[in-house]
């Protein structure tokens, strides 16, 4: 039972994740920048996740009585910075980039989580995940729309920052199952998303949102940021990684991309072609037999 509540629970981050980036092209749309997109998003976030912790503090304090949380906290802040590159990276992509092809570059995370598993945990991948990763490479370049369109109308730097925010993304997925596990999920995810606004106001300086007009105008577009990038997938992923897994996780968390293409697709009404559906699906095809296990335990 701990383990479907944990695949529920990363199938609903992933989704919303998804939708994010219909959310973020919108108000884009309506003119806000970057900066105020990112530092809504966390200041929001983090103030929606503290007041959930807050108000949950008597019932972890019982929770917890017998498993005191052992983990440095200034660890589990410090893996925010992981949550916050993906922020700062992915919507600058999506801001140079369709949003259909920002979520493909984003997806990259499972072969650049591969590599980082290898050269910095040391855990050799197996040959399926190694034939995956190539075949994931040569999947991007149909839903990328590379093979059926002019490579010069491609925004290279958007491709750029979707890269980085990709191995951000693995970092942030690698990270969630390692630290901070013997913390209640909203609780981890409050220092995590602390750790995340440190960084998004250092870098971005969202100084803007002090404007009573500005904040006014951005905050319908806030809550949804919020709620379906800050607030839901953290903690649903907080929650779930551990309990179903991180293998099983990584299959899971691909709903997100057939979810971002179609609402780029019929909202944004973005153009997607065949060829382009065929790749995304065919990646979905390559991530779930790479994480597929070869012997199923009764």
């Amino acid at each position: 039972m701990e383990r479907v509540k944990g695949i529920l629970a990363v199938f609903t981050g992933a989704v919303s994740f998804g939708i994010l980036s219909t959310f973020v092209k919108k108000a884009y749309e309506a003119g806000f920048t970057l900066a105020e997109v990112a530092g809504i998003q966390a200041g929001l976030g983090v103030l929606f996740l503290w007041t959930m912790s807050l108000i949950s503090y008597k019932a972890f304090n019982k929770s917890f009585s017998k498993h005191p949380m052992r983990s440095a906290k200034w660890k589990i802040i410090l893996s925010g910075v992981c949550t916050g590159s993906v922020s700062i990276f992915y919507y600058k992509c999506i801001e140079l980039l369709p949003a259909s092809l920002a979520i493909v570059m984003l997806m990259q995370y499972l072969w650049i989580g591969l590599l980082i598993e290898r050269f910095v945990f040391g855990t050799r991948p197996h040959i399926k995940q190694v034939i995956g990763a190539v075949l994931i490479l040569g999947s991007t370049l149909l839903a990328t729309g590379l093979i059926e369109n002019d490579i010069s109308t491609i925004n290279w730097k958007g491709v750029g920052y979707g890269l980085i925010a990709a191995t951000a993304y693995a970092l942030f997925l690698i990270v969630s199952g390692r630290i901070g596990n013997d913390y209640p999920p909203v609780l981890k995810s409050a220092y995590m998303l602390t750790g995340a606004l440190v960084l998004i106001f250092l870098i971005l300086t969202p100084t803007t949102l002090f404007s009573v007009e500005v904040f006014k105008n951005i905050l319908p577009f806030g809550l949804l940021f919020s709620i379906f990038g800050t607030v839901l997938p953290p903690f649903l992923f907080a929650y779930g990684i551990p309990k179903a897994g991180i293998p099983l996780s990584n299959i899971i968390s691909t709903a997100e991309l057939p979810v971002a293409v179609a609402m780029s697709f019929y909202v944004l009404l973005e153009p997607v072609s065949t060829l382009q559906w065929t790749g995304v699906f065919i990646i979905l095809l390559i991530i779930i037999w790479v994480n597929y296990p070869t012997k199923v335990r009764r």
